[in-house]
């Protein structure tokens, strides 16, 4: 109890100015009193922790803190002060006796800008008359920064999505850091991987020449600031580039800038990083630990829209080089299918007149069957480019159109010389349905066609074509709704589709052909139980060229002959048919379990087949369906 009194009396002891002397002492905010003259009467502590100067250096004196910036001084009179120059906050101090909250800047001993909020009141003195002014200066710049950043960096996450352009997000993304860094000039520096060198992309300065002349300039990923960040992966900072030994200037050189300092930091993604972002020559004090963090901070949250948009621009350059492609493709298609048409047709028309001048004399067979070779040979060509017609569709009939002409302007004379040797006014007439038979426009029109007696029709027709191999045909034919389809096609898919069933399909197996109704209309169906096809040529049976043999294994037989080598163009044919007049045709298939791979061959016999002992077995190895539906 002793202890306790001796306490409170000492207390009871100080006066009142000791008491809130102890109070400044202890405040964590900078706290300066001045006189009327402005001239400092004290500092706390912290006002030399914040500012740098003490009181024995300033007391007496005016605080050197004010920027050029703060200095618009407003002119003030009054009843207590002479007539003079003061800063808007002293001129609001004496209006308003006390100010909170007033937002101003101050320079530190260093020269670093700080964002205050200041707080102050007169104090008077025994004759109520004003003595001073006590001030409180409390250092909001990392707390604005931080608001700063996080509105930019919600500012960058809402406006990101509106660049679809690489170069145009990537202007955004520096403008953004080179005005809230206060720097002279920022950059995105990304990495070429295939050649392992660094490119800019965009760059922002104050010099708009400098920013061009960066687009330009290329340099090695283990060189300069970039490629210490790029193998360390972490932030670095230069405060004098003419003292660095990680700084590269062949890029000053190159680009006519001089870089004093620089901050670079990596923009990666989670498996690797793909560049560093830049900004360099930092308008007020150097770089700190803050503008570390911000630019990170930005780096992050941008690395993934970049990737994104230069793989979408990538994506966008390849799509352009693959349409170029494609329009290459259609222009060597329609100019070999031209060039192939002329001399093919007059070869098989000169084959056909030297077979007539044959028939009847004693020819040997041997010159039979070279005709008959040759004739083959011929029609599948001519086979190639009808085919390429019907994909295409999009032909012109410049051929036909050129003949056309000659022939208006030669008729004259192609009557005479022709008149000799046939029917006296007939050659013309021939000549120019010859000239339309082969190179004429060909218009396919859709009408109503019963699928079941059509399909039955042209299996009867195709009987004869491979009557020489041993196949069984088995019919589920069934009455349904009509189809609307040009004959041709519908020739030409179930044709087609036959055809291939049965060159796949060995001697002594097994093809079902299926007609029946469906809720959305009808459905043609060919199942072969032969060899199938991998799972590697089913995806792109539909897309291309593409043939289910080996090379090495193709070889150009009879049509409907096992293995008989196709041309490659029926199913991407019927594809493009599918799409042209609406149906849908969708395969399965399973390769034979026997010869999984293309290069695995087939006998082409069931009763020659080593892993097959009964039919049964056959069926059940494997096989492909193919299946049609009309809508």
């Amino acid at each position: 109890m002793k202890n306790q009194s001796n306490s409170q009396s000492s207390i009871s002891c100080l006066s009142v100015e000791q008491r809130y002397h102890a109070f400044l002492e202890f405040l964590p905010d900078p706290v300066f009193v001045f006189n009327l003259d402005n001239t400092v009467s004290y500092l706390n502590p912290a006002f030399e922790k914040v500012f740098g100067w003490s009181l024995a250096e300033l007391e007496g004196k005016i605080v050197p803190f004010v920027p050029e910036s703060a200095k618009d001084q407003t002119r003030l009179g009054n009843d207590f002060l002479p007539e003079s120059n003061f800063l808007p906050e002293i001129v609001k101090l004496y209006r308003e006796k006390v100010i909170h909250g007033f937002e101003t800047q101050r320079l530190t001993r260093d020269g670093r800008l700080l964002d205050i909020l200041l707080d102050g009141a007169i104090f008077y003195d025994e004759q109520n008359q004003p003595a001073g002014q006590v001030v409180t200066l409390r250092d909001v710049t990392h707390e604005k920064r931080v608001a700063r950043i996080n509105q930019a960096l919600f500012r960058i996450a809402n406006s990101l999505y509106q660049f679809r352009r690489l170069e145009d997000r990537l202007e955004f993304i520096i403008k953004e850091v080179q005005e809230l860094l206060a720097v002279g000039g920022a950059s995105v520096i990304l990495l070429d991987e295939e050649k392992q060198e660094f490119y800019f992309p965009v760059a922002n300065y104050e010099d708009a020449g400098t920013g061009s002349r960066m687009k330009e300039i290329r340099f090695p990923a283990d060189k300069g600031v970039a490629g210490h960040v790029y193998r360390t992966g972490k932030p670095l900072i230069v405060p004098d580039t003419s003292s660095s030994p990680h700084f590269f200037p062949i890029v000053d050189m190159k680009s006519g800038f001089q870089t004093h300092n620089m901050l670079d930091v990596p923009i990666q993604i989670p498996e690797r990083m793909i560049g560093v972002l830049c900004a360099v020559n930092k308008k007020d004090g150097e770089f700190d630990q803050t503008d570390v963090e911000f630019l990170s901070a930005i780096a992050s949250a941008v690395a993934f829209p970049i990737e994104n948009a230069r793989i979408n621009a990538e994506l966008r350059l390849s799509y352009e080089e693959v349409q170029t492609l494609s329009r290459a493709k259609d222009r060597v298609i329609h100019h070999l299918s031209h060039e192939l048409k002329t001399p093919v047709s007059v070869l098989s028309a000169s084959l056909g007149l030297l077979d007539k001048k044959l028939l009847g004399k004693n020819e040997d067979h041997g010159t039979r069957r070279i005709l008959e070779r040759a004739q083959r040979s011929l029609t599948r060509i001519l086979d190639i480019q009808y085919q390429v017609q019907d994909i295409l569709r999009q032909r012109n009939y410049r051929t036909y159109n050129l003949l056309s002409a000659l022939m208006e302007s030669c008729s004259d004379v192609l009557e005479t010389l022709a008149d000799e040797v046939c029917e006296q006014g007939t050659a013309s007439q021939k000549i120019r349905d010859r000239i339309h038979e082969l190179f004429g426009p060909v218009e396919s029109v859709s009408e109503e066609i019963q699928l079941d007696v059509f399909t039955e029709n042209v299996l009867c027709e195709l009987e004869s074509r491979f009557s020489h191999r041993r196949c069984q045909i088995r019919r589920q034919i069934a009455a349904t709704p009509p189809v609307f389809i040009p004959k041709d096609v519908l020739y030409k898919v179930i044709e087609g589709l036959l055809r291939n069933a049965i060159e796949n399909t060995p001697d002594s197996g097994v093809i079902e052909i299926g007609i029946r109704s469906q809720a959305s209309g009808s459905e043609l169906e060919i199942r072969d139980f032969g060899i199938g096809i991998t799972a590697e040529n089913q995806k792109l049976i539909f897309e291309s060229h593409v043939t289910t043999s080996e090379p090495l294994q193709y070889s150009t037989r009879k049509p409907y002959d096992f293995s008989a080598g196709g041309k490659g163009f029926d199913l991407l044919r019927m594809k493009i048919f599918s799409e042209r007049y609406h149906f849908s045709i969708r395969m399965r298939s399973n390769r034979c379990v026997y010869i999984p791979e293309d290069t695995d061959s087939c006998p082409g016999d069931v009763e020659q087949c080593g892993h097959c002992n009964t039919l049964e077995d056959c069926i059940r190895s494997g096989g492909t369906t193919m299946t049609v539906n009309f809508i």
